[in-house]
């Protein structure tokens, strides 16, 4: 870390010690959030979120597959991410980083412990199923890529529509079932600053974090929750978070089925 991240690590703790953050934010709101569906004409589903200057894209084809041995009668669900040299200076091209690893990891544990996709009706005959990959490509980073991501390939999810599938084939050209969604989720990202607990922490405040915490809800419960970096969070703490991210899941909830009607 150079002298310049130190000092403006000291300036975040700071101002953050008095109860002020440098983009005017309260400690536990979101950065400005927008979505736009339907962004790439030739997948099954898209969608852009931009939150703050953090811009991602989440992209979902669907191919016929073999099930799982394990899952005969269900479909698949597969997740990456790409953190795209564009978006950063340290992004490099190659095999996934351990950060588009982990993206990928805690998005996906999120949709599929809380069952977002009907797997059971993606089934289509014995040995053939739907395998739906969800595509994250980062474009900008300036922090909090769990939420932003989540929140993207959500979209993208709500706004994918199934191929027809006739004589063993897929038919690309006639797509209008949508796809099946059981439950809507959102993950919330928090920060631990010093004593400062915030959401959605920018580029430099994630920097300057001591600890971080996800949680994604679909509303009814915690579906998932990671937690990245070497400092500690109390039980109390947790438990507060906890019941922000439920606040919380209801203003991003909103937000997505706006998007989604739009779209429709």
């Amino acid at each position: 870390m150079g002298a310049m991240d130190l000092v403006k690590n000291h300036y975040i703790k700071e101002i953050l010690a008095r109860g002020v953050r440098e983009d005017g934010r309260g400690m536990f709101d979101f950065r400005n959030m927008k979505i736009v569906p339907g962004v790439i004409d030739h997948a099954e589903g898209s969608a852009q979120v931009d939150l703050g200057n953090t811009r991602v894209l989440a992209g979902v084809k669907m191919q016929v597959d073999e099930p799982m041995p394990d899952t005969p009668n269900q479909g698949n669900q597969i997740m990456s991410a790409e953190l795209l040299p564009l978006a950063h200076a340290e992004y490099e091209t190659g095999p996934p980083s351990p950060e588009a690893i982990e993206l990928a990891r805690v998005v996906d544990r999120g949709i599929r412990a809380a069952n977002c996709i009907d797997l059971e009706g993606l089934f289509l005959e014995e040995g053939k199923v739907w395998s739906v990959f969800a595509d994250i490509y980062v474009l900008n980073y300036d922090g909090n890529l769990f939420d932003a991501s989540t929140l993207a390939v959500m979209a993208a999810l709500m706004n994918a529509r199934v191929p027809d599938y006739k004589d063993g084939k897929a038919d690309y050209t006639n797509k209008a079932t949508p796809l099946k969604i059981n439950s809507v989720v959102a993950s919330t990202t928090f920060c631990k600053l010093d004593r400062s607990l915030l959401l959605d922490p920018d580029m430099h405040e994630e920097g300057a974090a001591d600890c971080r915490i996800t949680i994604t809800t679909d509303g009814e419960g915690v579906r998932a929750m990671q937690k990245g970096m070497s400092g500690s969070l109390s039980t109390s703490e947790i438990e507060k978070l906890v019941d922000l991210s439920f606040d919380k899941y209801r203003e991003v909830k909103k937000k997505l089925e706006e998007s989604s009607r739009r779209r429709d």
